[in-house]
Protein backbone atom coordinates (compact mmCIF):
# COMPACT_ATOMS: atom_id res chain seq x y z
CA UNK A 1 0.00 0.00 0.00
CA UNK A 2 1.42 3.18 -0.92
CA UNK A 3 2.03 5.97 1.51
CA UNK A 4 -0.23 9.16 2.13
CA UNK A 5 2.11 11.63 0.32
CA UNK A 6 3.11 9.08 -2.10
CA UNK A 7 2.03 9.57 -5.77
CA UNK A 8 0.98 6.23 -7.47
CA UNK A 9 1.82 6.57 -10.77
CA UNK A 10 0.95 3.00 -11.93
CA UNK A 11 -2.50 1.41 -12.29
CA UNK A 12 -3.34 2.09 -8.63
CA UNK A 13 -5.85 4.16 -9.81
CA UNK A 14 -8.20 3.77 -6.92
CA UNK A 15 -6.02 3.96 -3.95
CA UNK A 16 -5.24 7.51 -4.63
CA UNK A 17 -9.47 8.02 -4.85
CA UNK A 18 -10.01 6.62 -1.51
CA UNK A 19 -7.23 8.55 -0.12
CA UNK A 20 -8.55 11.93 -1.90
CA UNK A 21 -12.02 11.37 -1.03
CA UNK A 22 -11.78 12.00 3.04
CA UNK A 23 -9.20 14.80 2.59
CA UNK A 24 -12.15 16.42 0.10
CA UNK A 25 -14.53 16.02 3.20
CA UNK A 26 -12.01 17.08 5.45
CA UNK A 27 -11.15 20.57 3.58
CA UNK A 28 -14.94 21.06 2.68
CA UNK A 29 -15.51 20.90 6.39
CA UNK A 30 -12.25 23.82 6.73
CA UNK A 31 -14.05 25.88 3.78
CA UNK A 32 -17.11 26.11 5.61
CA UNK A 33 -15.59 26.57 9.05
CA UNK A 34 -13.26 29.15 7.40
CA UNK A 35 -16.51 31.18 5.59
CA UNK A 36 -18.48 31.43 9.29
CA UNK A 37 -14.94 32.94 10.65
CA UNK A 38 -14.71 35.51 7.86
CA UNK A 39 -18.09 36.41 8.03
CA UNK A 40 -18.16 36.82 11.81
CA UNK A 41 -15.31 39.00 10.80
CA UNK A 42 -16.42 41.36 8.52
CA UNK A 43 -19.83 42.14 10.47
CA UNK A 44 -17.90 42.94 13.86
CA UNK A 45 -17.97 46.48 15.15
CA UNK A 46 -14.59 49.08 14.58
CA UNK A 47 -14.60 49.15 18.42
CA UNK A 48 -14.71 45.20 18.68
CA UNK A 49 -11.49 43.74 20.15
CA UNK A 50 -10.62 40.15 18.12
CA UNK A 51 -8.37 37.94 20.20
CA UNK A 52 -5.97 35.81 18.59
CA UNK A 53 -5.50 31.85 19.91
CA UNK A 54 -1.95 31.02 21.05
CA UNK A 55 -1.65 27.77 19.03
CA UNK A 56 -1.77 24.28 21.13
CA UNK A 57 -3.19 26.30 24.44
CA UNK A 58 -5.59 28.44 26.15
CA UNK A 59 -3.50 31.90 25.78
CA UNK A 60 -5.26 34.35 23.70
CA UNK A 61 -3.72 37.65 23.11
CA UNK A 62 -5.16 40.87 21.34
CA UNK A 63 -5.01 40.83 17.87
CA UNK A 64 -5.88 43.61 14.88
CA UNK A 65 -9.54 43.26 13.48
CA UNK A 66 -8.25 43.61 9.87
CA UNK A 67 -5.39 41.55 9.84
CA UNK A 68 -7.07 38.83 11.44
CA UNK A 69 -9.96 39.45 8.63
CA UNK A 70 -7.41 39.52 5.50
CA UNK A 71 -5.30 36.61 6.72
CA UNK A 72 -8.99 34.60 7.38
CA UNK A 73 -9.65 35.54 3.67
CA UNK A 74 -5.77 34.40 2.29
CA UNK A 75 -6.43 30.76 4.49
CA UNK A 76 -10.18 30.42 2.90
CA UNK A 77 -8.69 31.22 -0.55
CA UNK A 78 -5.72 28.73 -0.41
CA UNK A 79 -8.18 26.10 0.66
CA UNK A 80 -10.47 26.33 -1.97
CA UNK A 81 -7.70 25.98 -4.45
CA UNK A 82 -6.33 23.35 -2.46
CA UNK A 83 -10.48 21.59 -2.79
CA UNK A 84 -10.11 22.89 -6.71
CA UNK A 85 -7.38 20.98 -7.53
CA UNK A 86 -8.28 18.04 -5.96
CA UNK A 87 -11.32 18.14 -7.47
CA UNK A 88 -9.88 19.03 -11.26
CA UNK A 89 -7.43 15.67 -10.34
CA UNK A 90 -9.92 13.58 -9.69
CA UNK A 91 -12.07 14.51 -12.88
CA UNK A 92 -8.79 14.03 -15.00
CA UNK A 93 -8.76 10.14 -13.81
CA UNK A 94 -12.18 9.82 -14.71
CA UNK A 95 -11.64 10.83 -18.27
CA UNK A 96 -8.49 8.40 -18.41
Amino acid sequence: MPSRGGRPEDGAGLVPADISTPHKEDLSSKIKEQKVVVDELSNLKKNRKVYRQQQNSNIFFLADRTEMLSESKNILDELRKEYQEIENSEKTKVKK
